[in-house]
């Protein structure tokens, strides 16, 4: 008879925690370790590009190369997520020289540490071990998180909300595929809808960009395939092209894809693209509107997009592509001329040359502005300052994609102190 696992919680703020592996179970595990504030050291020759956004924002140290025993030295926890039971074999035996718990994807019985299945919820954390069956913890980890959501008493928390049960189904088989294109909102794991957690519990595969909110993927069922379709800006991606086809091919193979994306599908995610190819194929999509970071932004920063009185409209426009440029859709000149709130995505690169050309066609340089970096996580940052001086003062802040510009008066309507 084998011995029951002894639950532990671990407060890993600070301590050196060393991840080996690149790939999509590395994707998978280092948000949470990163929520937990660890010191994480990534020993791969290769990572994903998830994974490359979270070293080129400092949040990990990334060590391209493969794992040295000499790795481990300093460390509390090792996780292993690679799939090769040799090299797996190789650093549990230098983690146990050293009295160090290893995780390993690979192989459970040769672990001296497991990871869960976990539920956030609020304030609340519920991890559950079912005695090595990852589904099983999966069923009780998903009831117990349903049972959260539809009794919020037992939280004492006013962010409890009543929710309905998730269907875990293993999903495959004879079912037809379908596609789902799923908004997981801004950053804030818990900003996702209702509706759109319930369909990533279901699925069978998860095409997944770089803005979803990563703690998201720590709670895939097992056995979910994780496609990383990541798309750093002006780094590597994978061509939309692409994208298209693993999202036809899997669901023509009888798999339910959800195709998770950062804020809305709709607003500059892609998502027509990704259906007109879907229903060229003949592969049924649900769309699963998100929360968008267009307004979820200014808001997380005590910014309403429109305020009686002071603004009664609010544009969202694309700043990818410089003002100049011939492929720019915008029409800068007009919105230099409205009163209202002018919303800007993706304009970081080129937030000097969109500045200067508002200010060219006659928008105000005192115009109230705010930029929003990483909204509604942990590491969200706002800057704020007029039109004429923006430019130079996200620079002087260091500031980095993603991130939200406002213009308009309703960036001084509130006072951002008021906030919880």
């Amino acid at each position: 008879m084998s011995a029951n696992p002894y639950p532990l919680g671990l407060q890993l703020a600070g301590l050196r925690v060393v991840v080996v592996g690149g790939g999509a179970v590395a994707t998978r595990r280092v948000p949470a370790l990163l929520d937990a504030h660890a010191n994480v050291q990534l020993v791969a020759p290769e990572i994903t590009p998830a994974l490359r956004a979270h070293v080129d924002a400092g949040r990990l140290h990334w060590v391209p190369r493969r794992f040295a025993p000499d790795d481990l030295d300093g460390a509390w926890l090792v996780q292993v997520a690679i799939d090769d039971p040799v090299a797996a074999g190789a650093i549990s035996a230098a983690a146990a020289a050293r009295r160090i718990f290893c995780v390993r994807a690979d192989d459970r019985t040769a672990a001296t540490a497991w990871t869960p299945a976990v539920t956030r919820y609020g304030p609340v954390t519920v991890a559950v071990h079912g005695g090595g069956d990852p589904r099983r913890a999966v069923s009780v980890r998903d009831a117990v998180r349903t049972l959260l959501r539809s009794t919020p008493r037992l939280l004492e928390s006013q962010h409890a909300q009543p929710g309905s049960s998730p269907d875990v189904s293993a999903g495959g088989g004879d079912r037809p595929g379908r596609v789902a294109l799923v908004g997981a909102g801004p950053g804030d794991p818990e900003l996702i809808t209702l509706r759109g957690w319930r369909l990533l519990s279901e699925a069978d595969v998860v095409v997944a960009d770089r803005l979803v909110p990563g703690l998201l993927l720590d709670e895939l069922r097992a056995g979910v395939e994780l496609v990383d379709a990541s798309k750093i800006p002006y780094g590597p991606s994978r061509t939309q092209e692409e994208i298209n086809r693993v999202l036809v091919e899997r669901a023509s193979a009888g798999a339910f894809v959800v195709r998770l994306k950062g804020g809305d599908p709709y607003v500059f995610g892609r998502g027509g693209e990704e259906l007109l190819a879907c229903a060229a194929a003949g592969v049924p999509v649900t769309v699963v509107p998100g929360v968008t970071s267009s307004i979820a932004a200014p808001a997380a920063a005590g910014i309403p997009v429109t305020h009686r009185s002071v603004a009664h409209e609010f544009t969202v426009v694309s700043g990818h592509v410089a003002p100049d440029s011939p492929d720019s859709l915008v029409r800068w000149e007009a919105l230099a001329n409205l009163r209202g709130t002018l919303v800007i995505l993706m304009g970081l690169k080129n937030l000097r040359p969109i500045t200067s050309t508002l200010l060219a066609h006659g928008r105000a340089s005192t115009t109230p502005a705010a930029v929003v970096q990483e909204a509604t996580t942990g590491a969200q940052r706002v800057v704020r300052s007029t039109l004429g001086e923006v430019a130079d003062a996200v620079t002087a802040a260091g500031l980095r994609p993603p991130a939200v510009v406002v213009l308009g008066d309703v960036v001084t309507t509130l006072d951002p102190t008021t906030l919880l």
